[in-house]
């Protein structure tokens, strides 16, 4: 899967101000804005030498590569335009997606592809230190398999479900990670990495599971929408919001998490409040009502089975909790007034959709759903470790961040 590059910002020309660096000229490029010699000195102000210059730079660093002939600049003819092209097969990222019991991991290219990836048991309640240490190993086996090198390793990308601040990489009292509150993910993550592949310290970027989500989901499959939700219901819920193009986390990472809204019932959630959303309409809530039923099932994964089964009341249940969390979303919906609401996650099948459906459209205003898309899942259980993936490459090619890199390389 090939995304899309983000919505440019605006560029720092020649005229009367500063000059626009290679950074910004490698922007313009991977966004599909200019791709051209031509293009980039009509964007930028700046002269076709000193475009030449900074295009050298990024050359040397093996971030450009040259493409096919592009249409003839002049409308006197001569030769065609060579296209510029982000070259994205100079370097591999690592990205894995935790949950509560499972986890995912992957090797992918710059622009999205999963070279590798690997799945399987992992609970967050063994603690960072074991689990990190773990997804290291994995990360060593999907190198092997890819045969990169692990020197072309240039960041990892890790979704967590919990809050994360953005600044430190550290969850915020999560209600469902015992142990890993404050813990130094980052750190961890890294030694790990480059004990079992070798690689040189790389930066490690962590974010709330369904904030990554939302970010794969709107970059590959919605890139022209300014206003995204993804709802994520599976052992807990939580939403991600990208609103022009960046991901929203609030002020220290709490932003989207509607599973603690409370919704009036009496039912105790894991945070040890009673009457949170995720206590009654989450895949665990859901769970554990058929297992009071005599039902076998302990968490969201058990749910879906049962549902993909067409287990009748694992269906009715699913439909119930659609129409709590329809309930809530008529509120989120007012508020930011998306474009695209998807559903995703363990519960996310036709009965909870149909829930979600009933309790929204009849609680919503007419003018908050007239132009509002409710769509399921396209990326499926890749959607974290896309959006991870992404994640460390928009901070390793940012304007700034590029700078910086090229010094470092001495281009």
């Amino acid at each position: 899967m090939r995304m899309t590059g983000r919505p440019g910002r605006p560029v720092r020309t020649g005229r009367g101000g500063s000059q626009a660096s290679a950074g910004e000229l490698l922007e313009l490029v991977r966004s599909g804005r200019a791709t051209t010699r031509g293009a980039l000195q009509q964007a930028t102000g700046l002269s076709r030498a000193t475009v030449g210059q900074r295009l050298d730079r990024l050359f040397r660093a093996g971030w450009l590569r040259e493409g096919a002939g592009g249409p003839v600049d002049s409308p006197l003819g001569g030769r065609p335009s060579i296209t510029l092209e982000f070259d994205d097969a100079h370097a591999v990222v690592l990205a894995a997606d935790l949950d509560t019991r499972h986890a995912r991991a992957a090797v992918l290219t710059l622009t999205g592809e999963l070279l590798a990836e690997h799945s399987g048991v992992l609970a967050v309640e063994d603690g960072p230190d074991a689990v990190l240490g773990e997804l290291g190993r994995w990360f060593g086996e999907l190198l092997l398999r890819t045969g990169r090198d692990a020197r072309e390793v240039c960041g990892v990308g890790l979704a967590v479900p919990g809050p994360v601040d953005s600044e430190s990489g550290r969850v915020v009292q999560p209600p469902i990670m015992p142990g890993w509150d404050g813990y130094d993910i980052r750190g961890r993550l890294a030694r790990a990495v480059t004990e079992h592949t070798g690689a040189p310290p790389v930066p490690v970027l962590v974010d709330n599971d369904a904030n990554l989500m939302a970010y794969g989901e709107q970059r590959t499959g919605h890139p022209g929408c300014s206003a995204f939700v993804l709802v994520k219901v599976s052992t807990g819920i939580g939403a991600g919001v990208v609103v022009g193009g960046s991901i929203y986390r609030g002020i220290d990472g709490g932003a989207g998490d509607i599973g603690h809204i409370r919704v009036g019932a009496d039912a105790l959630c894991r945070c040890g409040s009673r009457g949170c959303l995720a206590a009654v309409a989450s895949g665990g809530a859901v769970a554990r009502r058929l297992a009071e039923a005599g039902v076998p099932a302990a968490s969201g994964s058990d749910v879906r089975e049962l549902l993909a089964a067409g287990h009748p009341q694992a269906t009715a249940l699913a439909r119930e909790a659609g129409r709590r969390v329809g309930d809530v979303l008529a509120t989120v919906v007012t508020l930011l007034n998306p474009g695209v609401l998807m559903v995703a996650g363990d519960l996310a099948g036709t009965p909870f959709l149909t829930g979600v459906r009933e309790l929204l459209y009849q609680r919503a205003l007419p003018r908050s759903t007239a132009h509002l898309d409710v769509v399921t899942s396209r990326l499926g259980e890749r959607a974290g470790l896309v959006g991870a993936g992404a994640l460390v490459v928009e901070y390793l090619y940012s304007p700034e961040r590029v700078e910086e890199r090229l010094a470092a390389l001495g281009v």
